[in-house]
């Protein structure tokens, strides 16, 4: 019986010595493309490491390039305008200096009118050098004494009568908050986020300065520590779902990790597909997702752990004209908020799947490739004719591709060789060739 116990033992711990980190057990060999082109995963860790050093120490010629758009105004043909982080009382301030000068407008019979920066598509501005989208300084006047103009006006000046609110009770609400409390005058709540982003404009604070959230959205798991309005959270031990992304990103503090690489992704199936398969103890990483469009929370998240931990940033979308889009939002900015793109985009950020030439590369199936619409075409065209797009030689290729061959897949096309490709080969694959843009 001891024998039999101890060839027991020995069975087991055999088992275990045959999971090594540069094996893939829940994948035959046989049957899945490039699994035999991986090499250990000490030689990928070195390739990581050797891109985390490239970042976080760029050579001098990089570190003399503007990166404010005050620096480089004089050279620009259109004068453009940002807006600032502001305190609640400086909000506070900037609402009641408004409201005497139209107060005084009203008294002295002229009535009142509110300008406001147009956020028109012909209003805005690629500047390569800062690599993301700006605001022109062009205004339009929203009287209230207008037939055209009296409801947005009247919204204009409700909005601001609850900011002002919020500044003196010193609280937040979200977004879906503000609506509700008056749902007759603003009917949807489009109109009342849309004239939210038009009041930070007019005061030249972000819109998180207005304490106005969104609810929550994105998620984050791996190689994070942070505080969370004082309570420290670590992203190891957040499970499949991974950590909410608080709403306000003054509650967000004292990041620590031993990351190499941030691994930004389109979708939530592929983070839970990552954060399952614990692929940032793997390759240490950090894994975030918007859950697909991005929200300004996520993006905002993004940014300060790009400047407070200095860490490269991949990307994992869709191989389509919106996955494109959506990884050209964090990078260079929305024209929707454009006035906030200082705060709102991570510089510099890797394309590292799935790209169009994936498709023939990694031999993806007939069938799991999807037959563009028109109005997929049409969209990767108008990328193609996008400033930040023409800026990257290599996007331009990929897209040119994509739109000859009328192809698009998504990140999901890889489980046709096996639900964890993604994470036991493509990217480890992607990883160790330094395969990204």
């Amino acid at each position: 019986m001891a024998d039999k116990r101890q060839r027991r033992h020995e069975n087991t711990d055999s088992d275990t010595e045959e999971v090594l980190p540069t094996k893939t057990p829940h994948l035959s060999p046989k049957s899945v493309p490039f699994q035999k082109r991986l090499k250990p995963d000490s030689t990928i860790l070195e390739t990581l490491k050797q891109l985390a050093f490239s970042v976080k120490n760029p050579p001098e010629s990089s570190s003399k390039k503007p990166t404010t758009l005050s620096e480089i105004s004089p050279a620009l043909s259109s004068s453009c305008r940002e807006v600032t982080d502001l305190s609640l009382s400086s909000v506070q301030s900037e609402i009641e200096t408004l409201i005497f000068s139209l107060t005084k407008s009203i008294l002295s019979e002229n009535g009142f009118s509110f300008n406001v920066p147009s956020r028109a598509s012909s209003n805005h501005l690629y500047i390569p050098e800062l690599d993301r989208i700006v605001l022109k300084d062009k205004s339009s006047s929203r009287p209230f004494a207008a037939v055209g103009s009296v409801r947005k006006a009247t919204i204009t000046a409700r909005i601001m009568s609850l900011i002002h609110q919020l500044c003196v009770k010193s609280i937040h609400v979200t977004k879906r908050d503000l609506f509700y409390t008056d749902v007759k005058l603003f009917q949807d709540q489009s109109q009342s986020d849309s004239v939210l982003d038009d009041v930070s404009c007019v005061l030249g604070c972000t819109r998180s300065s207005l304490n106005v959230v969104a609810s929550e959205k994105g998620v984050v798991v791996g190689r994070l520590i942070f505080s969370d309005n004082g309570d420290m959270i670590d992203c190891t031990k957040m499970g499949v779902g991974g950590k909410a992304i608080p709403p306000n990103i003054d509650r967000v503090g004292d990041m620590e990790s031993d990351a190499l690489f941030v691994l930004l992704v389109e979708k939530d199936a592929a983070f839970m597909r990552l954060a399952e398969d614990r692929f940032y103890n793997r390759f240490p990483c950090i894994i975030i997702t918007a859950k697909g469009q991005p929200d300004v929370a996520t993006r905002l998240f993004l940014k300060k752990m790009k400047v407070e931990l200095n860490l490269p940033v991949l990307a994992l979308v869709d191989s389509d004209p919106y996955g494109l889009k959506i990884l050209s939002v964090y990078g260079c900015g929305s024209k929707n908020m454009s006035y906030d793109s200082a705060n709102l985009t991570t510089p510099d950020i890797k394309w590292l799947g799935i790209r169009p030439s994936d498709l023939d590369k990694y031999k993806i199936p007939e069938q799991c490739r999807l037959p563009m619409t028109e109005q997929d075409i049409k969209t990767g065209k108008d990328l193609l004719e996008e400033d930040f797009v023409k800026k990257n030689p290599g996007w331009v290729q990929e897209l040119e591709l994509m739109v000859k061959t009328k192809q698009k897949a998504e990140i999901q096309a890889l489980s046709s060789f096996g639900f964890q490709y993604l994470s036991e080969v493509y990217l480890p694959l992607k990883l160790q060739q330094r395969d990204w843009l």
